[in-house]
Formats: structure tokens, C-alpha cells, sequence
């Protein structure tokens, strides 16, 4: 039991008789699944609650609702499964598995009479998944705009505000709790993926497999690149994006830049925010705490307590996603922005018109140029590249062929522009 399953159950029995005034349910803990039943824990728990066999949860009759507090598609992935198949209402803050397996869990859901719900999964304490499943039913969802992983965007704002290299933030990062000894999920994108395609899924009702997400990380961002990004007026965020498109649906998650006067700009530490626009609401901002027993706890009892509320009244708990479409996930190559590069080049006259002419002919214009101070020993310059829009096929290929100058050392990064006009 981690800190989080730790949270849910003290809160659970510190709160119960307010929860049942809430609810007109009585909410009573029968079992506490673990790996090892004799390990101390920093919880008193009633006897006979705490058992060593999944079985004894997911076999028990007198068990309404499951809270799966896990991780991971593998042995959570069974359990839930088991729950579900007897009819039992499942609770989880589980993104991976409600990312990959989401169709087929909510068929077996509505198969046998149970709710599947994950507020959790995605956010934290920030209400993300509700609004989508029950108060923008009537929106036709054009757009998802989130930053959804605390970890890299603690990362990111001691990069900006304090010019700390990737690996220096990094180890901040996992000194303070927020990073995991293995960074690889949070810092290559991979968790921001899978919360992505599920909120693409609510949002559009299309089934968008996490494999599907266009995903590229934040280890090779340098200090410099803050540098550049706030003199230009921008901040760097690893953003989640969900987009509707005539032919499909485009997910990604990469680092971007975003104007300053952007309200995700603006969202800094471990928090958490997404962005919903809608065609009859509008754009709505939901930002808080996107991790951490408390806010995780926050958003797994809300599900418990609206699914006991429906049961207390003899009604069955709602909110089913329904069925997700097959659909088209397109890949960046529908994308088209603006584009910041930086790049380090031969320390000589008319690298730059060599580099314009490779542009130009990618139909590529430059907007904006910044170039530091030489290095008169390595006979090098750093060059910062800022382009009006342009396809993204167009200026991959022209780096493509960037690389190949001899003037050319490296191109050494290449961010995309969020909000970009």
C-alpha cells in the first residue's frame, strides 16, 4: 500500500460520518489488498482488513466498489478486469491502463452492470475527466491544451527561472520526491502519452492508442534555449495537445514554446493544468496540484462518493464514456506553426544566406535571428532561428538537409511554437 493507497484509506476512516451525511450511504472499509501483509505501515487499520490475496477484495459479495491504486497495465490490469466481470464498481487512478485498454474495460463495464471511473488518472486533484464526461456533453470539443506531468515542469521552471542545466534540475527533482530513481516515463513524455490519448478519447470519442501520441521528451534542452525563449518573449513547457481535424485526430506531447501572456505560461512547480475549448463553452482553464497523495486522494474519493450517493438512491452510477470510434491518428506531419531552431554553425561570412537559401527552398521564411558571441577557438557561432509558420514536414526536411552543410556543425534544437499566429 504506497502513499496514495495509504491516503485514501485514512480518509476514508477519519471522514466516514460526514461521508455519510453527504452520500446517504455508509461507506465501510471490508479489505485493504497488499504485497506484504506483515510490513509496518504508517496506518492502524481494523482487524482482519489487511490481506496478502487480491481474491479476498475481488471474490467478496459484500464488496460494492474496488479502488485500484496500483499502476501499470499488468497484475492492476487482471484485478480490474476480475472486478469488473462480477459487477463491481471500479474506482482508479490508473492513466496507462485507461490509456490502452479503456474500450475494451468500458464494455465489459456496461456488460455487467458496473462504472468504471478514473478522475484520477489524469491531473491529480484537478477535476479533468468529469467535465468531459458530464458537464461538456453538448460542446463539440475542438481542442485539448495540458500540462499534465509535474515532474518535467518542475524540470522546466528551475531551467527557466534559474538557468539549472537538465541534469541538475533533474536530480532536484528526484531529492525532493518528485522524480522517480527511473525519470524515463516522465522526462521522455511517455506519462503525458498516455494521458493524452485518454482525454482524446473522452473528448472526440475516438480511440487514440498511446503508441499513436507523437512523443518527444525534455532531455535535450539546454539552459541556452530559456535564454533565447525569454528574450523572444516565451516560455518552454512540455505540453499535451489534442487536436480535432477533419480527417482524424492529432496527439502529441513535446516541448513548445508558448507566449508569455499565455495562461499556461504561466503555470509553474509541480502544477498541473489543462485547457477545453469547446464550441458552446469556450476555452476553460482547470490548474492545481497534478500529483501527491492528497490531490490524488481528492480526486479517487470523489468517484467513490458519487458512486455510493447513486447507490444509496437505487440508481445506477453514470457518466459511460460510451463506445470509442476507430479512428485516424495523424502524425506532426498534418502540423503546421512556427518553429524555433537553434543550431551551430562555421564561424564564417554567408553561413547565414546559406542557411536562408535551404529554408527558402522548403518554402521555410525566417522571421527572427539572434546570434551569440562567437567561440574564436573552436571558430564556431551559435545561431537561434525563429520561422513564421510553415509545415512541419516542410522544416524537418530542411533540417534534413541543414545537416548535411559543411558550414553546418549541429542543429542542435528544434521547438515548435504553441499559439503561434
Amino acid at each position: 500500500m504506497g502513499n496514495v493507497g495509504e491516503k485514501v484509506v485514512a480518509t476514508l476512516l477519519e471522514r466516514a460520518d460526514p461521508f455519510r451525511e453527504q452520500t446517504g450511504a455508509s461507506l465501510t472499509l471490508r479489505r485493504v489488498a497488499v504485497k506484504d501483509p506483515t510490513r509496518s505501515r504508517g496506518i492502524d487499520l481494523p482487524a482482519g482488513v489487511l490481506t496478502g490475496d487480491a481474491g479476498d477484495v475481488l471474490d467478496d459479495p459484500s464488496i460494492d466498489v474496488v479502488v485500484e491504486v496500483i499502476g501499470g497495465d499488468g497484475a492492476a490490469g487482471d484485478y480490474v478486469r476480475r472486478a469488473l466481470a462480477g459487477g463491481k464498481h471500479v474506482v482508479s487512478a490508473n492513466k496507462e491502463l485507461i490509456a490502452k485498454a479503456g474500450p475494451e474495460l468500458f464494455e465489459l463495464a456496461r456488460g455487467n452492470g458496473a462504472a468504471l471511473r478514473f478522475e484520477a488518472s489524469v491531473g491529480g486533484g484537478i477535476p479533468v475527466i468529469s467535465p468531459l464526461l458530464r458537464d461538456l456533453p453538448a460542446n463539440r470539443v475542438v481542442a485539448i491544451r495540458a500540462i499534465i506531468n509535474g515532474t518535467t515542469n518542475f524540470i522546466l521552471t528551475n531551467m527557466a527561472q534559474r538557468g539549472d542545466s537538465f541534469e541538475d534540475a533533474l536530480a532536484e527533482a528526484q531529492d525532493l520526491g518528485y522524480a522517480e530513481p527511473d525519470p524515463t516515463n516522465d522526462v521522455d513524455g511517455h506519462d503525458a502519452a498516455f494521458k493524452i490519448a485518454l482525454m482524446a478519447g473522452l473528448a472526440f470519442g475516438t480511440y487514440v492508442p498511446p503508441e499513436a501520441v507523437a512523443t518527444e521528451g525534455i532531455r535535450s534542452l539546454a539552459p541556452q534555449d530559456f535564454e533565447y525563449a525569454r528574450e523572444l518573449g516565451y516560455v518552454i513547457k512540455l505540453l499535451a495537445i489534442a487536436e480535432r481535424h477533419e480527417d482524424g485526430v492529432l496527439a502529441r506531447v513535446h516541448p513548445a514554446l508558448l507566449p508569455e501572456s499565455e495562461p499556461l505560461a504561466r503555470v509553474d512547480g509541480v502544477q498541473n493544468a489543462a485547457q477545453i475549448q469547446g464550441d458552446l463553452a469556450g476555452t476553460l482553464t482547470f490548474q492545481g496540484a497534478g500529483a501527491g497523495a492528497a490531490p490524488t486522494t481528492s480526486a479517487v474519493l470523489a468517484d467513490v462518493l458519487d458512486i455510493s450517493r447513486s447507490l444509496a438512491e437505487g440508481a445506477q452510477p453514470r457518466w459511460d464514456p460510451g463506445p470509442w470510434r476507430s479512428g485516424e491518428a495523424l502524425g506532426l506531419g498534418a502540423l503546421e506553426t512556427r518553429y524555433y531552431l537553434r543550431m551551430t554553425v562555421v564561424d564564417q561570412p554567408g553561413v547565414l544566406a546559406q542557411i536562408a537559401r535551404v529554408l527558402g527552398e522548403a518554402k521555410v521564411s525566417i522571421a527572427a535571428v539572434d546570434q551569440r558571441e562567437s567561440d574564436e577557438e573552436r571558430g564556431t557561432a551559435e545561431l537561434a532561428l525563429m520561422t513564421h509558420r510553415a509545415r512541419e514536414l516542410a522544416v524537418t526536411g530542411a533540417i534534413d538537409t541543414l545537416r548535411g552543410l559543411d558550414e553546418v556543425i549541429e542543429v542542435d534544437a528544434m521547438l515548435r511554437v504553441e499559439g503561434a499566429t
